[in-house]
This record gives C-alpha cells, structure tokens and sequence, in this order.
C-alpha cells in the first residue's frame, strides 16, 4: 500500500517522521507522498522526501494559501528532483469565504499555465487537484486548460454519486480519504462504489481525517491508509488482498512510482 496524498511537513510531524515512517512499515504502508500546499512547504517537502527512501513529493499550492506569494522558479525547481512526483495540490475551494474567488482563480490558473508549459518541456507530471464544493467552478476551467484529462486525480473526495460521475466522464482520477469510513458520509461511499478498479485511489490526508475506527486520534498517520483501503474493499465488496494489490498497482502507475 502507499499512502498517495499527506502532509509530513505540517507541525504535527515535527521531529516524528522516523517514527511515523516506522509505523508506516509495521501496517504494511511502504511508501506516501507529502503533498505540497505552498512554494516553500514543497521545498520541506522535497527536503524529506531526499532523506527518507520510503518519502516522495509533490509542489504546487493550495487554494487556501493562494493569498500567499507563489516563487514559481522554486516550484519548477522542486519539480525537476526526481523525488517530485507529482503537481499540486491546486484547485478551488468554496467552503471557506477567504481567500476570494478572483485570488484562488488566479493561482489556479497561473499554476495550469505554467504546468502546460513545462509539460512541453520535459516535465510532465500527474496533477493532484482539491476541489471542496466546486465542481461546477473547477471542471470547466480543468477542461479548458488542455492538459490530459486522466493525469488529474480529485483527492479528498467529498461529493454526491453524481458528482463522482462528472469526474469520471472528465476523464479523471479519484482518492479517498478516511470520510468515507465515516457513517454520516453515505453519499461518499456510494461514490466509492462507483469508480473504476482502475481509477481510484486511498490516501489519508495526513494528519487530518483519521479514519474510523481511529477517528478521535490525533494526528492522522500515513499508516492509516490500511484502513481507507481495507473499508473500501468492504464496501465494494471485493476481495481485500486483491483490492489492496490493485490501488498499489494504480498509485504506481499514476505517479510513476516502483512497483513493490
């Protein structure tokens, strides 16, 4: 298994990440990817994911931290280490009411602009896209942005069935977090029965969203992802070794990670 989106650079990980690496190998868990949310937190990130083997990265910024000035020679720097896997995370948020919508938009399309571009260069990565209540917002401007529609991934996926849908008809990916472990969420699983063996994906969102049956412990963990997947399995009604195989063999191939 490998958790394919948390954040080891946030503060709860703060002189812990051997030992969160370590409980990440006793669940079973051999690799996460810390995901970046501004230009300076993938640098942390990219920093980690050089000391830890089991550690890759991404660069890219959140739209919440899209008020925060973007050093986008540092992001195409961190893109370049081949322990960065991936763009993002990038996308729209409409839960909060800051930062407005015009300065989330242009983060959002600065960074698509810049990540076409240098895809046409050689640096050509899979793209981890936050959408939280935007989806009518964000699939137009996905679509318009002419990069390959199945090198998105939506993680954290939050929405109704049919919003799962407009995802897949896009083209896309899609992630799961510890939500859909979570009994008030049955529209989340329902969504998680939709997607395509091929297409979908678990993560923790580290350290946010533990999941059941560990969702009062705080922090999250990367190793926690054992217990997305296993979940995921049950409710779709699989095999659960196989299953497990399976979104292995999916994160590899998405983020061009080693097969195990």
């Amino acid at each position: 298994m490998i958790d394919t989106h948390c954040h080891l650079t946030f503060s709860q990980y703060d002189g812990a990440i051997d030992a969160e690496i370590a409980r990440m190998r006793e669940a079973g868990v051999r690799a996460s990817i810390t995901v970046g949310t501004t230009s300076a937190d993938s640098v942390r990130g990219l920093a980690i994911a050089k000391r830890h083997p089991e550690v890759w990265c991404s660069a890219g910024v959140h739209p919440l931290h899209s008020d925060e000035p973007i050093d986008w020679s540092t992001l195409r720097a961190c893109a370049q280490d081949p322990r960065c896997v991936a763009w993002g995370e990038l996308g729209l948020d409409n839960h909060y009411a800051t930062p407005v919508r015009a300065t989330q938009l242009s983060a959002l399309e600065g960074q698509l602009d810049r990540i076409g571009r240098w895809s046409a260069e050689g640096l050509c990565k899979p793209i981890i896209i936050h959408c939280r209540k935007a989806f009518d917002d964000l699939l137009p401007i996905l679509e318009a942005s002419g990069l390959p529609r199945e090198r998105f991934v939506f993680h954290c996926f939050s929405g109704t069935p049919d919003e799962a849908q407009r995802v897949l008809d896009f083209g896309a990916w899609i992630s799961f977090t510890g939500i859909v472990t979570y009994r008030n969420a049955p529209e989340v699983q329902e969504a998680a029965r939709r997607v395509p063996a091929d297409r979908i994906m678990a993560e923790t969102d580290a350290p946010f969203l533990s999941p059941e049956p560990m969702r009062t412990a705080k922090p999250n963990r990367p190793a926690h992802v054992m217990l997305v997947a296993k979940h995921l399995a049950a409710i779709r009604g699989v095999d659960e070794a196989s299953f497990l195989s399976t979104l292995d063999a999916n994160a590899c191939r998405f983020f061009g990670l080693p097969a195990a």
